[in-house]
């Protein structure tokens, strides 16, 4: 009887099924990294945290692409031709609204999670392009504030750092409710981190992991929340913007509520946002992307009928001004930018003879996202004196004004091959989706098509019901 492996005559080899080397594929599921993350865990006997911003693929801004005039468009000739890029923010009820001259500005990032060399990098960058900063948590450091010609001053949860001297210096406020890493988490700032002069601006105990309520202590409610709104205006005297931030989450439901509050504008942060630091999986599992989140703000201001009085302002995974420009096109009317800003300091760079990323952090440069850790091998997210020294100032400033200076150049070659004369005039007609994802997100149609998922079908049925409204009223009078 021949054995089991003979195939018509010919000797096969025999497989042993319990060799090693007998590979019958990898899981998708339990891959390398999910079983070091358990290892891990199991170890700590915690949640593992971690800076930077999401890890997992997701629709992203590359899915959009724009058309350009040809024949049916008149473009706009570059260099000879002006594309206006000057932005207003906040002028529904401040007598002074914010007057940025690009559409982009520094979000907030406190000190503490960040260098005090890096806050002045980034406010000195950002007043040479134009621009404006953000206090970000834990409240105002005079170097900063000196350095910013256009300055948001942050009210959280936990009122660290909050003092009303420093309100009457801001040229806008912004209530801190969300972010779109960690959407209904506080804030977190590692022990290493809190150094006496941090502790001091925070009324902490140095050396003591700090974490920032979810809720504000100042409402439970809309009803509250307007009424803290207009106590803060009739504090800075009804002459600058308040704004409210939010992590993209409910979005339709959570604008026409924030709206109704009473806002100048409302700051959007997509899923794709950053941190200094927080639970990996609340950065992975919550939060929706930006590309969903801002046709669904638009649809709850319009809604309400506040599309042309509330300013919405947006934030999460911008790197370039194709991404700036898109988030125009779909209605925004400002972007701000985190971790983008960051990179411009350097963060993630390789630098000869200074840096060691996998000696000291345990990773590449490049693949960095250990800010919670205060080891930034670039001065940047740390608060020991021999990083920090490694970051200088004005060498950084000059960077970040680069960087902004050509995102906003970027914004003008797009604008400019629409046909626009304004970087406002972008409007959704002028992007296509690659993606069936994209295109139901941006609410754009399918490229080559005019397909827009889930859009045309409603309409076709919205249609078919007139149709049919339409016949009977006819049979009826007849």
């Amino acid at each position: 009887m021949p054995e089991a492996n003979d195939i018509k005559g010919v000797d096969t080899p025999a497989v042993d099924t319990n060799a090693a080397t007998d590979v019958i594929g990898k899981s998708k599921i339990f891959t390398p990294e999910v079983i070091n993350d358990i290892h891990v865990k199991s170890e700590l006997g915690r949640y593992r945290m971690r800076g930077f911003s999401l890890f997992k693929k997701i629709p992203h801004w590359d899915e959009l692409v724009f058309l350009p005039g040809t024949l049916t468009r008149f473009v706009i000739e570059g260099y000879r031709e002006k594309c206006e890029t000057k932005t207003t923010i906040g002028g529904r009820f401040a007598a002074k609204p914010m007057e940025l001259d690009i559409p982009v500005y520094i979000t907030g990032m406190s000190f503490g999670a960040l260098s005090i060399e890096a806050k002045q990098a980034l406010a000195k960058g950002a007043s040479m392009a134009g621009s404006a900063t953000c206090s970000g948590e834990g409240g105002m450091i005079p170097p900063e504030r000196d350095l910013s010609t256009k300055w948001f001053y942050q009210v959280i949860q936990s009122r660290y750092g909050f003092n009303p001297h420093h309100l009457m210096l801001a040229d806008a406020v912004e209530f801190f409710i969300g972010q779109g890493c960690k959407v209904g988490l506080g804030g977190h700032l590692m022990g290493q981190k809190v150094t006496e002069q941090v502790a001091e601006m925070r009324s902490l105990p140095a050396g003591i992991d700090q974490r920032s309520p979810a809720r504000h202590p100042d409402w439970i409610g809309p009803d509250d929340l307007s009424l803290k709104i207009q106590e803060i205006r009739e504090a800075t005297n009804y002459e600058i913007p308040i704004q409210l931030k939010l992590g993209s989450s409910r979005v339709y439901d959570d604008v026409r509520m924030a709206a109704k509050c009473g806002p100048d504008s409302i700051y959007l942060d997509g899923a794709e946002g950053g941190t200094g630091a927080g639970p990996h999986l609340a950065t992975e599992e919550t939060g929706i992307p930006l590309m969903a989140a801002i046709p669904e703000a638009r649809r709850a201001l319009e809604d309400v009928g506040l599309a042309d009085d509330v300013d919405l302002v947006v934030a999460g995974g911008i790197r370039n001004g194709g991404d700036v420009a898109k988030c125009l096109a779909l209605g925004a009317k400002a972007v701000a930018l985190g971790t983008a800003a960051l990179m411009a300091l350097n963060c993630n760079k390789h630098i000869e003879g200074v840096t060691d990323y996998e000696g000291t952090i345990g990773v590449p440069a490049g693949e960095c996202y250990h800010c919670h850790t205060g080891r930034c091998p670039v001065g940047v997210a740390t608060q020991d004196v021999e990083l920090r020294a490694r970051l200088d100032v004005d060498e950084a400033a000059l960077r970040v004004y680069n960087y902004l200076h050509t995102l906003t150049m970027e914004v003008q070659l797009l604008a400019r091959a629409c046909g626009k004369t304004d970087i406002h005039s972008l409007e959704p007609e002028d992007l296509a989706a690659l993606t069936h994802e994209a295109a139901a997100m941006a609410k754009v149609p399918l490229a080559g098509t005019t397909y827009i998922p889930g859009v045309s079908e409603e309409r076709a049925l919205q249609e078919m019901k007139d149709m049919m409204a339409k016949q009977l009223a006819e049979s009826g009078r007849n």
